[in-house]
């Protein structure tokens, strides 16, 4: 028997949705799980050459947590893993998020746990410490999220605009774009950017592009400060508002993303293709689906 894992990746914060707000999308992790002798992850994937091919592997390591908190008199059987992936790492869309929800799903399909979406959510949560990419990469589109140690979600649905992805080929590490953060906010700058956040949930439930795009613009919680290690921010984001409906600045960064009508992305993409040819660029797609899962079993041929 085998297994096909596939996580979609997600952009988070959409602006001021701090640690709340992600949206999948259409780029993919992708594990074929076979039994083996002993564990193994083969990386297949030029973005996941070197990372760790035994039991150190983040995917190994969140199944066998999972594995001991929910089925503590079996062990995971040893597997042979080949492990693709889209999403580049340390670019803000998700990567290690995907490693998580990955690994919860291994641990799942191998001892049969019948785990609830819910019960991989507050799994993830607990690992993560917030549900803005957990929560997407797992239910698919944008979910919009709060945890205390419970894990309370909704979805929205999402259509007509294209995400644009503008990634640079350097890494931001979340750790030193979290370093970056004030540690606390007077009660009035809290008011303030909780009313942006607060209207930017609803312009994306009402699908008013626009409005998002002038809350993104008025973000107070990590935008204003994490700019400052990307930089060419000011410089694109200005560039990419001339036709998008709003900017922001993926998860921790250092892509940005540009939200575009959908009738104007052909267009638009090619003349940023030519004005910024150093950049990769990718239109990006909400990923409505979540985490797909397929079980293959051995076809035995008989004479």
């Amino acid at each position: 028997m085998s297994w096909l894992i596939k996580v979609p990746s997600s952009t988070s914060n959409l602006g001021a949705g701090f640690d709340s707000i992600g949206l999948a999308l259409n780029l993919y992790l992708e594990l074929k799980i076979t039994r083996a002798d002993e564990w193994e992850f083969i990386p297949a994937s030029a973005c996941l050459e070197g990372i760790p091919k035994g039991k150190d592997n983040l995917v190994y390591e969140i199944a066998e947590k999972v594995a001991k908190q929910y089925s503590m008199d079996k062990e995971l059987p040893s597997c042979s893993v080949e492990m693709k992936s889209e999403i580049p790492l340390a670019r803000g869309l998700g990567s290690s998020a995907t490693a998580i929800i990955a690994g919860i799903e291994l641990a799942n399909v191998l001892l049969d746990l019948k785990l609830s979406k819910d019960e991989k959510l507050q799994i993830a949560t607990d690992i993560e410490g917030h549900p803005d990419n957990v929560a997407p990469s797992l239910l698919g589109g944008c979910v919009v999220g709060h945890y205390d140690g419970k894990v309370s979600y909704t979805q929205i649905p999402v259509k007509g605009v294209t995400f644009i992805a503008v990634i640079p080929d350097f890494e931001l590490k979340t750790k030193d774009a979290r370093a970056v953060l004030p540690k606390e906010f007077s009660y009035k700058e809290s008011v303030q950017a909780s009313s942006v956040a607060n209207v930017s949930v609803a312009a994306i439930c009402s699908g008013n592009w626009k409005l998002l795009g002038e809350m993104m613009e008025k973000d107070y919680f990590h935008q204003p400060y994490r700019k400052s290690l990307i930089p060419h921010y000011d410089e694109l984001y200005d560039y990419l508002s001339q036709e998008a409906y709003g900017v922001f600045l993926s998860g921790a960064g250092p892509t940005m993303i540009a939200v575009v009508d959908d009738k104007n992305v052909f267009n638009a993409v090619k003349q940023w293709r030519k004005d910024y040819p150093n950049y990769q660029w990718l239109s990006l797609q909400v990923e409505n689906t979540g985490v797909y899962v397929e079980t293959e079993k051995e076809v035995i041929q008989q004479d």
